[in-house]
């Protein structure tokens, strides 16, 4: 058996599925159906149909107690179609060849693998040598120097493995490897290209081990180290088993522990060597009981969103949430100059998925000084402006970035705006005005201005919509968000025939060229 990590099985966290769909494909003759046959019966069957009907097999097989549906596919070109639409349906796929047949091998690189590619499939492939019992012992050639290369120009492909359905050797471990595919993904964890963990994994890590470093002296102690094992495993470390872990970091990584404990370098070490030894299902563990999803995000049902009942209702953050984010920039803002670099927001960022803010429609969106640095006011507005556009996403981050309140209490529904109105009050803190006009009448100048940007006479067209936040004093004393959002002309029918987008304007401003 050859990996991309040397495997290693054992327990694990499994990620909410409730079944995993393995299609196994190969040309005729190679074993398909015997092999599926023998994972079923636990012995080797006298004869096969030439294709099996779909096999369940039960959920304690493995560790992950996730049932498997095996599908049997046919070779023949005439039903090819029913192939290729089991193939789209498959969370992973068992690719095999003949042992005793070096064509059939061939065949997985110069047809099986590029047909998968031009049908699109997504599925992680394992590939599968069946018949080992009947090959040529005075050919024998490696299964390490036969597959390197497949791996190096298929990343798809995840594991190649050999088996012989005649002894059952190794026949449980290609469907293991084909469910822990699906279930533990390597590919979200690590980059092939730079044989590392990917960004958005180390920026999990980051996040995690913020959390477990509660004194937050950058290590974890003894004591932490433990406490974060025990979330994760439900089993303590001993002493001798904490020396060791550090002891190892230490040779590899001199600076993974310093007199405290395990710094971030060290505590990256340890999980890079999970993969390394192919325990995937050991990181997984881990950032599942953090609540990180399949594409390292939280899980959506960890973020209890509040739901509008009416289109002219709007999402705010609490006074909860703005004091804990003013908090956060007094943090941030080592020197007190009352602002915050584009450094030290991206360091705010680093223990989330990705900076939320480096595109549009937030990029530009806020007060800055010429040198790209943004005021709390700025600040303030950027994460208004994400909870009224992505709630979701504004009660994610706010998690990443270290607000350990009750989710539920971050965000609040506004009143109806026709509430509002009837009634001449508000408790509404955000505001939306719509900023419309034809071309050339200023839209855009208008929606810099609030942002104290110097008017410009280059003419750019507004072809999307765009906004511009801020914090506006009423009376000296009451402080209310102003969004404006520019509505481009070439939209403007469209986006007047649309009830719901209409319900969110407070207020319109119609742009003209006196």
């Amino acid at each position: 058996m050859v990996s991309r990590f040397a495997t290693m099985v054992g327990p694990s966290s499994a990620s909410g599925r409730r079944e995993v769909r393995i299609a196994v494909v190969g040309d005729g003759a190679t074993g398909k159906s015997t092999l599926i046959a023998a994972m079923a019966s636990e012995s080797f069957p006298k004869s096969v149909p030439p294709v099996l009907p779909p096999t369940r097999l039960p959920r304690n097989l493995f560790p992950d107690s996730v049932p498997l549906t095996l599908i049997d596919t046919p070779s023949s070109l005439a039903k090819q179609g029913t192939r290729n639409e089991e193939l789209k349906l498959a969370d992973t796929v068992v690719l095999t060849y003949a042992c005793d047949e070096p064509v059939s091998f061939e065949r997985v690189t110069t047809y099986w693998l590029p047909e998968l590619h031009k049908l699109e499939v997504k599925a992680p492939v394992i590939v599968v040598g069946c018949k080992l019992d009947l090959r040529d012992e005075n050919q024998l050639v490696s299964l390490e120097s036969l597959t390197t290369h497949i791996m190096k120009q298929f990343t798809e492909v995840v594991t190649c493995v050999e088996c012989s359905a005649a002894t059952l050797y190794q026949v449980p471990q290609v469907f293991y490897f084909a469910q822990k595919a699906v279930l533990h993904p390597v590919d979200p964890l690590f980059d092939y290209e730079r044989h590392a963990l990917t960004d958005r994994c180390v920026r999990a890590l980051r996040r995690i081990f913020v959390l477990c470093d509660h004194d937050m002296d950058g290590a974890l102690n003894d004591e932490e180290l433990n406490e974060f094992q025990v979330r994760c495993f439900n089993a303590p470390l001993q002493q001798f088993e904490v020396a060791n872990i550090k002891t190892i970091v230490e040779q590899k990584v001199p600076e993974g522990v310093n007199s405290i404990g395990l710094t971030f370098p060290g505590f990256i070490y340890v999980h890079n060597l999970f993969l390394k030894k192919g325990r995937t299902e050991t990181l997984w563990a881990v950032l599942r009981k953090f609540e990180y999803d399949n594409d390292l995000k939280l899980r959506d049902d960890f973020l209890p969103v509040p739901s509008k009942q009416a289109s002219d209702q709007s999402v705010e953050l609490t006074s909860e949430a703005v004091e804990f984010l003013n908090g956060i920039f007094r943090l941030l803002d080592t020197d007190k100059d009352r602002y915050l670099r584009p450094a030290e927001v991206d360091k705010l960022f680093d223990i989330a998925p990705e900076s939320p803010w480096n595109d549009a429609p937030y990029k530009d969106a806020a007060e800055k000084t010429d040198m790209g640095y943004i005021s709390l006011n700025g600040f303030l507005s950027q994460w208004a402006l994400m909870t009224l556009l992505d709630p979701k996403r504004s009660l994610a981050n706010l998690i990443y970035i270290g607000y350990n309140g009750n989710p539920a209490e971050a965000l609040r529904v506004t009143r109806r705006r026709s509430v509002d109105r009837k009634k001449q009050t508000t408790e509404r803190n955000v505001f939306q005005c719509y900023v419309f006009g034809s071309k050339h009448a200023g839209k855009s100048a208008l929606m810099y201005s609030l942002l104290g940007r110097p008017f410009s006479n280059n003419y750019t067209p507004t072809t999307v919509e765009q906004y511009a936040a801020n914090v506006i004093e009423l009376k000296g004393v009451t402080r209310k968000i102003l969004i404006l959002r520019e509505i481009p002309e070439d939209g403007l029918l469209q986006f007047l025939s649309n009830q719901d987008c209409l319900a969110a304007c407070d207020v319109a401003v119609f742009v003209y060229d006196r």
